[in-house]
C-alpha cells in the first residue's frame, strides 16, 4: 500500500494565530450539453484579532477548494487597524459600492452589536465591544469591502492630534 501525501503543507506556528471565516458561499451554474456544471465562489475574512485584518474571495469547482483560495488571498491582503482597547476610537461609516456601514464605539460589556459580514470582519479585528448598521446594498461583498473601508478610516487621538499640529 502507498503512502499518500497531502498536497498541503503542515500548518507553520504563523499560521496559527490567524482566525479564518468564511461569510458566504456562492454556487454559480453553467448550463451545458450535457446538464449543469457547478462553480462555487468563497468570501473569507482572516484576522489575528490584534487589528490586523484582510479580505479574500476564491472560485473553483469545489468548495474546499474555493475556501482554500479566498483564505490564501486575504492573507496576502492584510491591513492594520487602529483600535482603542477593544473597541474602535471614533465613530466612522466605511463605503464601497453600494454598500454603507456605520461602526460607534461602545462601552464595556456590550459586545459586537452587528450581523453576517460586518460581525465577521469585527471579530477578525480584535473588535469586542461596537455597535453597527448596515445602511445600503446586502451584498456580501459590498458590506464586508464597506467595513473594512471603515476600519481604515480610523485614527487614534495622537493621529489626529499630530495631523492638526501640522
Amino acid at each position: 500500500m502507498r503512502n499518500f501525501q497531502s498536497k498541503r503543507p503542515a500548518p507553520e506556528p504563523e499560521d496559527q494565530e490567524f482566525t479564518d471565516k468564511v461569510v458566504f458561499i456562492n454556487r454559480c451554474a453553467k448550463v451545458v450539453k450535457g446538464g449543469r456544471r457547478f462553480s462555487f465562489s468563497s468570501l473569507v475574512v482572516s484576522g489575528d484579532q490584534k487589528g490586523r485584518i484582510g479580505v479574500g474571495y476564491g472560485k473553483a469547482n469545489e468548495v474546499p477548494e474555493a475556501i482554500r483560495k479566498g483564505t490564501e488571498q486575504a492573507r496576502k491582503n492584510l491591513v492594520a487597524v487602529k483600535l482603542n482597547g477593544d473597541t474602535i476610537p471614533h465613530e466612522v461609516i466605511g463605503q464601497h459600492d453600494g454598500g454603507r456601514v456605520l461602526l460607534r464605539p461602545a462601552s464595556a460589556g456590550t459586545g459586537i452589536i452587528a450581523g453576517g459580514g460586518v460581525r465577521a470582519v469585527l471579530v477578525a479585528a480584535g473588535v469586542k465591544n461596537v455597535l453597527s448598521k448596515s445602511l445600503g446594498s446586502n451584498n456580501h461583498v459590498a458590506v464586508v469591502n464597506a467595513t473594512l473601508d471603515g476600519l481604515r478610516q480610523l485614527r487614534s487621538a495622537q493621529q489626529i492630534k499630530e495631523i492638526r499640529s501640522a
